[in-house]
């Protein structure tokens, strides 16, 4: 975080203001990297979808883009179900006036652990035949984390009191059916540490019993209620209830409430996509972890139609390419998983729903969602037709020809030409997807006199190439500026290029380094009488000589273009 502000990746909204929780602001090299990001995206999911490649059945992947707007009617919002049920449980401290989402406060357990052992020897036999024991062990602290690790971690490393402990062990007991912590001290007396999420523990203990994340006291927090996660507005002049309307929580509905007019306006065919970037707005009530969850970000999502009887492989087809596109970026190796829904998680709609994750440094050991991979089946339309009362089936005149030459009956061809397209979705989260970058890229290298550098991808690097001349005098400024200039004319569409002159070589190295540049270039005395450049790679800081004019195609080489 710190290099991200001190380089100009990212920046606090209003930091001259104090801050506002949850809105993060994009420097020059972030803004650019996030451009990339986009474009990345754009290229391989609408331009050139899934790179060219065929999809179930040999057939071709076809895409088209649309832009939609952050306020829609407000009638969308109530047809996708995000009204009445886009809410959160939430709790406020009284004494502090904080608001926290209850399913993000985690309440720890910590107790001796003569005491667990006491308890699991005299009860073995209970335990071994299946039964949970009714122990009433007080709760002793509570965080607000995004998973179960977090909050453990967050044990270990900020409560004053348990500091004497010298050692702790992720550990698993028969008591409790989730992770553990235990620690010992320099005496090898311990204690364990669970912890559960507020919501259950409320079906054994009173909220009263239940200590403050503000503030560690009890009875302080109040019962858990709903709390809607769309910010609202007013449009028209009057601002009353009748002109009440909403920023968009997701830029998805904005396309499937467009679905008719693509159709009716375009000569695209089922099975097709229509995608969308845009940003989205959700009153976290709890925003944290940097910028993984804001109220303010962006997305990149694609609406991919297709026939019912097809959507379960074109499901399988987008969850496979969109864990292999994130590979291709710089986030291949084992801080990446492609984990599927169990069950008991999918949405009454959905047929099936994989998650991209990352390992972010505040979810390790866990994995955080970077990219949803959700089938909708033909939830979303159907709404919005019974709500809108405007007919959005789709009429397959290529099935019906297929149906006809096979002798099919009038009703099965009926049936099957005319229907509600099936919904596959991958929705990435850009903002997310620039801090998993981030997160990947950052390596420390204790043997260079700087020792932080960013290894992006060079698709990804904000800046792709800089020119140095090694010294400000004998013609080495204006062979640096021509180059320059050369090499910004032919890739200025994919990021800078920098020129710079001041400090040592080895200080704008380092300065290079860190903003993620694959690749330098210097100008020194031999260059005006051999033609040759010295060029210098990030990641092995390793040089070579090369020929002045073929700088533009070893660049263009390396950056694969």
């Amino acid at each position: 975080m710190a290099l991200c502000k001190r380089r100009g990746f990212i920046y606090q909204a209003s930091e001259i203001y104090g801050g506002i929780n949850g809105f993060w602001d994009y420097g020059p090299l972030g803004a650019q990297m996030k451009k990339n990001l986009r474009e990345a995206w754009w290229q391989d999911m609408i331009m050139r979808p899934a790179w060219g490649r065929q999809g179930p059945g040999g057939k071709n992947v076809r895409c088209v883009p649309v832009e939609t707007r952050i306020i829609q009617h407000p009638k969308v919002w109530e047809a996708s179900g995000h009204v009445g049920g886009f809410n959160d449980p939430m709790v406020d401290d009284k004494e502090t006036k904080q608001r926290f989402r209850a399913d993000h406060v985690w309440v720890i357990f910590a107790y001796e652990e003569t005491l667990i052992a006491n308890i699991l020897t005299q009860n073995s036999e209970r335990l071994a035949a299946g039964e949970t024991l009714p122990i009433s062990i007080p709760p002793t602290f509570s965080v607000v984390a995004g998973s179960v690790t977090e909050a453990l971690r967050y044990v270990i490393e900020n409560v004053r009191e348990f500091r004497p402990y010298r050692k702790a062990e992720w550990a698993t007991n028969d008591l409790f059916d989730e992770p553990t912590v235990a620690m010992y001290d320099k005496d090898g007396r311990g204690f364990v540490a669970n912890t559960l999420p507020l919501i259950e523990v409320l079906k054994h203990y009173s909220i009263d019993v239940i200590p403050s994340p503000a503030t560690q006291k009890t009875g302080t927090l109040t019962p858990p209620r709903q709390f809607n996660l769309m910010f609202h507005t007013y449009v028209g002049a009057t601002a009353s209830e009748d002109d009440k309307a909403y920023l968009r929580p997701e830029t998805a509905q904005g396309i499937f409430v467009q679905f008719k007019n693509v159709v009716d306006t375009t000569r695209v065919k089922v099975p097709f996509g229509i995608g969308n970037t845009g940003t989205s707005f959700r009153n976290e009530v709890t925003p944290r972890n940097f910028t993984f969850r804001s109220r303010e970000f962006d997305q990149a999502e694609l609406e991919f139609f297709c026939h019912p009887d097809e959507s379960v492989e074109w499901y399988k087809f987008w969850r496979d390419f969109r864990m292999e596109w994130w590979k291709t970026i710089g986030l291949a190796g084992e801080n990446l998983i492609l984990r599927e829904h169990e069950k008991d998680e999918l949405s009454h709609y959905s047929q099936g729903t994989s998650d991209v994750e990352y390992r972010f440094p505040f979810t390790a050991p866990g994995f955080g969602e970077l990219e949803g991979i959700a089938h909708r089946g033909c939830y979303d339309l159907t709404q919005h037709q019974e709500h809108s009362k405007t007919k959005l089936e789709y009429f397959d005149q290529e099935m019906q020809l297929r149906l006809q030459a096979e002798g099919k009956s009038k009703e099965e061809i009926a049936q099957k030409s005319k229907y509600i397209p099936h919904c596959i979705e991958p929705a990435a989260g850009l903002d997310r997807g620039v801090l998993a970058l981030l997160c990947e890229a950052y390596t420390v290298d204790p043997s260079r006199p700087s020792p932080e550098l960013m290894k992006f991808h060079p698709r990804i690097a904000p800046i792709k190439a800089a020119v140095f001349p090694l010294v400000a005098k004998d013609g080495m400024p204006e062979i640096a500026e021509k180059l320059h200039a050369e090499l910004s004319d032919k890739f200025w569409r994919v990021g800078g290029v920098e020129m710079d002159e001041k400090q040592s070589i080895g200080k704008r190295y380092a300065r290079m380094d860190e903003a993620g540049c694959p690749f330098c270039f210097t100008i020194d005395g031999e260059t005006a009488a051999s033609q040759t450049v010295t060029v210098r790679d990030r990641d092995s800081g390793q040089q070579e000589r090369i020929a002045l004019d073929k700088a533009g195609e070893f660049l263009k080489d390396k950056l694969g273009m």
